[in-house]
């Protein structure tokens, strides 16, 4: 991986301006004396000013980390932190991982001499259990805040109580909106509350950051087809206009393949001789290697249009943009704590989304942005997006929460409250997980395990079981496939008939978690897949997450070993293997005491209900459930997308181990 982003760090290069023409680069004195002066600096400036690279090199330039501390650079996204850090590295001239580092879930490249550290929220999260003061951190600065995800949102409200005990800490955030003043209001709230203490206590910074004008065209009436409206206009584009690149943003992964199987056929109709357009894929789970190619830049005679999501808005610069295309809308997840159920729902953007948008097109020159939508919508548009806190499973979130040691999650001092629905449904989950005691106080050992693992806290819970059941291994290994979010199969080429009968291949009538196991165990095996990209791509296999998953399975070991869990810690397990139960039912047995509350049975038509009958379910498309017959089964995650409720990762269990598993659970749901 590491020598992937070095690769990736040499195509970024060329593309960022030089340091010294970046708007901050004008702010440094300013910015290192207000970091200086304040407990916390707020800095407001569009996406391509340079907050990102620049601020982590001015602190550290300045002697931030002379005494030996480190400086933290947060990132909502995985991508971004890998891309800013490898960029860094580049422009202070030192290998990745050294000087300069990042770190995100089960992947490290930082060493001892690492000063500047890139890494997601969540991450530097993680870190507080350990290093609950942060002191090894002279400056911590919270980038992308704007997004109000919600792991940046907690990570800000902890800060706030690091700072009261440590006043030599420096809190950094960033945020390409105007809600600078919402942030330090919210840092100097219990500072005296007076105007002047919020004066002594922080201050905001703003940079000019987009030094072209944007040109912004509307359509004159309402679209029924966005996507093709958007293709329409990039080709006018296209042919009408002047150099530079095309930017188009659209809602998730299915819409950037259908827009690119469009352009595709307009390209065809181009005439011969003719300057020719390049579509390329952006979104959060595309490889990395692939990620590389919006970067680099086109060849003689080429225009690129890259076909993004939302993560183009703000997490990554790409130069040489001079046009955007809006369509204004945006995928955003939102819970149910109802009938514990994720939507994705496709939305319109808000107005500071789409202003962000049109930002991306004025970096090296006037750019032009068109909105496939009219003025008045634009007008009608919320102001800002929707807190992520305020409609996610908050199960993870609070379990990270007590096992930092904050009793009282309810009045937890939130950036923005999450309502209480959700908090509820969070610890009715922990409670019946046994994660949580009957006073809502964390349990010793077993909350405190399932909160160090990085895994979902049902996932968390079935692993630390599955000693108990004789199937830690394949437990151990299951987890890490787990951790693939689905992207163990692809198909190479687009050939989708190729890629069902390299399913089948692995397929296990017990369901998806075991023929995942033998995907890892095939790979694995010195005598079968050893490990190699050739396998892979006979057997429709991503090979890089595939040794993903080895490392992930090697690095959730290490932490098992230090919670004093081994293999054969437990000897209930020879009763398992002794009363006759083979290893597939072991495991079953296993998943069933993590995943009780997500059960659900087949009806005669295919489709799933859920235990209570209220919610009709469908087995997602990549479950081998799909065309196949099952009675009762648990599943691994539930998504409701364009009206329908899909469940995914599948496995078959008997109803009476529900009970037998979960007596509490099914005695209170059956009142």
């Amino acid at each position: 991986m590491a020598e992937e982003e070095e690769a990736g760090a040499s195509l970024i290069a060329e593309l960022y301006k030089p340091p010294a023409l970046l708007p901050i680069a004008q702010l440094r004195n300013p910015l290192l004396y207000a970091i200086e002066t304040f407990p916390v600096t707020i800095i407001v400036g569009e996406t391509g000013s340079g907050k990102t690279t620049q601020i982590p090199q001015f602190l550290y330039k300045a002697g931030w980390t002379n005494d030996g501390s480190q400086i933290a650079v947060t990132q909502p996204r995985r991508i971004a932190a890998t891309s800013v850090g490898a960029r860094v590295a580049e422009e202070l001239g030192c290998q990745l991982g050294q000087e300069v580092g990042y770190s995100i879930r089960f992947e490290d490249v930082t060493s001892e001499k690492t000063k500047i550290k890139f890494l997601t929220d969540g991450l530097l999260l993680r870190e507080m259990l350990v290093d609950p003061l942060l002191k090894r951190y002279s400056v911590v600065m919270v980038d992308e805040a704007h997004e109000r995800s919600i792991s940046s949102d907690i990570l800000l409200s902890l800060l706030k109580k690091v700072l009261r005990a440590r006043p030599d800490l420096r809190v950094v955030v960033s945020s390409a909106t105007l809600d600078a003043e919402k942030f330090l209001d919210f840092f100097a709230s219990d500072q005296g509350g007076t105007i002047n203490m919020k004066e002594d206590y922080g201050t905001i910074v703003s940079i000019e950051g987009r030094t072209h004008p944007v040109d912004i065209f509307y359509t004159s009436s309402p679209t029924n087809n966005y996507i093709e409206q958007a293709v329409d206009t990039a080709m006018s584009i296209h042919t009408n206009e002047s150099d530079g690149d095309i930017l188009l943003f659209v809602t998730g992964r299915e819409e950037i393949d259908d827009t690119i199987d469009m352009i595709a056929d307009h390209i065809a109709d181009l005439p011969p001789g003719s300057k020719t357009l390049q579509p390329l894929p952006l979104y959060a789970g595309l490889p990395t290697d692939q990620q590389m190619y919006v970067f680099q830049k086109p060849g003689e005679n080429v225009r690129k249009i890259i076909v993004a999501t939302n993560i183009a808005e703000a997490s990554v610069t790409i130069d040489g943009i001079i046009y955007v295309i809006d369509t204004g809308y945006v995928k955003l997840r939102t819970y149910d704590p109802a009938v514990g159920i994720e939507r994705l729902n496709v939305v319109p953007v808000s107005k500071a989304s789409a202003t962000q948008r049109a930002g991306r097109a004025g970096r090296t020159r006037p750019g032009k942005c068109y909105r496939m939508y009219t003025e008045a919508a634009f007008e009608a548009l919320e102001p800002a997006t929707f807190p992520e806190i305020q409609r996610s499973n908050l199960a993870p979130v609070v379990l990270q929460l007590m096992n930092l040691g904050i009793q009282n999650v309810i009045r937890f001092d939130y950036l923005s409250n999450p309502p209480s629905a959700l908090v509820v449904r969070a610890l009715d989950l922990l409670f019946s997980l046994g994660a949580v005691d009957i006073h809502g106080r964390l349990t010793k050992p077993l909350g405190a395990r399932m909160a160090e693992l990085p895994l979902e806290p049902m996932l968390a819970r079935t692993l630390l079981n599955a000693p108990s059941f004789g199937c830690f291994s394949e437990m151990l290994s299951i987890s890490a496939m787990m951790t693939l979010q689905g992207t163990a199969f692809v198909a190479h080429d687009g050939n989708q008939k190729l890629l069902e009968k390299a399913r089948r291949r692995f397929a296990v009538k017990e369901g998806d978690h075991i023929t995942l196991y033998n995907v890892y165990q095939a790979f694995t095996n010195p005598a079968v897949g050893k490990q190699s990209s050739q396998w892979c791509r006979e057997n429709c296999l991503n090979y890089k997450a595939m040794l993903k998953a080895v490392s992930v399975r090697k690095q959730l070991r290490n932490y098992l070993d230090r919670m004093g869990i081994q293999e054969n810690a437990l000897a209930s397990s020879d009763a398992m293997t002794r009363g006759g139960l083979d290893v597939s039912e072991r495991v079953q047995r296993c998943l069933t005491t993590g995943f009780f509350a997500q059960a659900a049975r087949m009806k005669s038509d295919g489709s799933f209900v859920t235990v209570g009958g209220e919610t009709v379910l469908w087995a997602h498309p990549s479950s081998i459930f799909f065309h196949r017959n099952a009675d009762w089964v648990i599943y691994h995650e539930i998504q409701e997308t364009k009206g329908k409720v899909y469940i995914r990762d599948l496995t078959t269990v008997e109803a009476d181990w529900l009970t037998e598993y979960a007596p509490e659970y099914y005695k209170v749901k059956q009142k």
